[in-house]
């Protein structure tokens, strides 16, 4: 089996990249190359896998650079690629490039191979859904996103629908909820202080926290995320049906339950490092999320999510060595 991943620069193609070499398969199929796409070269080795590592850089907005990616016909694609939410809020054309176009390019150059039909997973995001909310969200719940990542993320979806009701490939939409904690560096996604604020006091450093405390938010681990991919990539699709998006399971947390969890794990010190500092355009987008799913339709398609936050803390203490006593 072949496995094209295009943003495997990224955390969480990263960690599926490494999912995937460390196992040798793709659920019951042996992976034979896996081809790391990115702007940056990805941080991978192959190790003694065996599996044949091709690792590419360039720009997913040039539809010849796509077309020679799918020329070698991967059996599987992962598209991950992305420019966040917050960049692609501050910088409208790079977002539609970006998120838009590259995904279009994609799906056509499917299109213009004959005889292929391969399966397609795309990374969404519950930013599809906009104000006003109730206290669950459904799959039934309109879909009008309030930034232009979530329009950009919702129109990749409806493109997802069509292009496999036509048969042109097999696809599945993963809405990832907010992945924390994410490892490394902050990144330019207004999102990503629900990582900083455990992620650095873990680590010793202080960490800002621009929204209010009762600020409720859908989020899972980095380990919950590569779970849905693989099993978007391996499932059967026909009990999917036409409707091919789906909200990932995942916990609702407030902030100050996110901080009671962290003082929890690791005491009073590290969550006196969080240092309250509002930034009214993170709270204005943050203000525009959803804040609670009804995941039931993913969660009887076989995805799983975390047990706790807790879990979710000492899950990245593990990794990490960070705040262990």
């Amino acid at each position: 089996m072949q496995v094209l991943i295009l943003g495997a620069a990224g955390m969480v193609g990263r960690r599926l990249a490494q999912h995937l070499l460390a196992s040798g398969r793709l659920g019951d199929q042996p992976v034979s190359r896996i081809t790391a796409f990115d702007m940056v070269p990805a941080d991978l080795e192959a190790g003694a896998s065996g599996i044949d590592l091709k690792i590419v850089t360039g720009d997913i907005s040039d539809a010849a650079t796509i077309r020679a990616l799918v020329a070698d016909r991967p059996d599987v694609i992962f598209h991950l690629a992305a420019v966040v939410s917050g960049e692609a809020e501050a910088d409208f054309d790079k977002g539609y490039r970006i998120n838009l176009d590259g995904t279009r390019h994609l799906f056509e150059a499917i299109r213009a191979e004959a005889d292929y039909r391969p399966r397609v997973v795309y990374t969404s995001s519950i930013a599809v859904f906009g104000a006003p909310f109730g206290d669950k969200i459904g799959d039934e719940f309109l879909t009008a996103p309030l930034t232009s990542y979530g329009t950009q993320k919702m129109i990749g979806e409806l493109l997802l629908n069509d292009y496999s009701r036509r048969g042109i490939f097999d696809g599945i939409g993963i809405r990832l909820p907010t992945i924390v904690v994410r490892p490394g560096k902050p990144n330019k996604a207004a999102s990503s202080f629900f990582s900083g604020i455990i992620r650095e006091p873990l680590a010793g450093i202080e960490a800002d926290l621009p929204v209010d405390d009762d600020v409720r938010h859908w989020v899972a681990s980095p380990d919950s995320a590569v779970g849905y991919l693989v099993h978007g990539a391996t499932m059967d699709l026909e009990p999917v049906g036409p409707r091919r998006c789906l909200t990932m399971p995942g916990l609702s947390v407030t902030v100050a339950e996110m901080l009671a969890a962290l003082r929890d794990v690791t005491g009073e010190d590290v969550v006196a490092r969080v240092r309250r500092k509002p930034d009214e355009t993170i709270r204005r987008i943050v203000a525009g999320w959803p804040r609670d799913f009804d995941a039931t339709r993913a969660a009887e398609l076989g995805f799983v999510t975390d047990a706790s936050f807790h879990e979710i803390i000492r899950a990245h203490q593990r990794e990490t060595g960070h705040g262990l006593a």
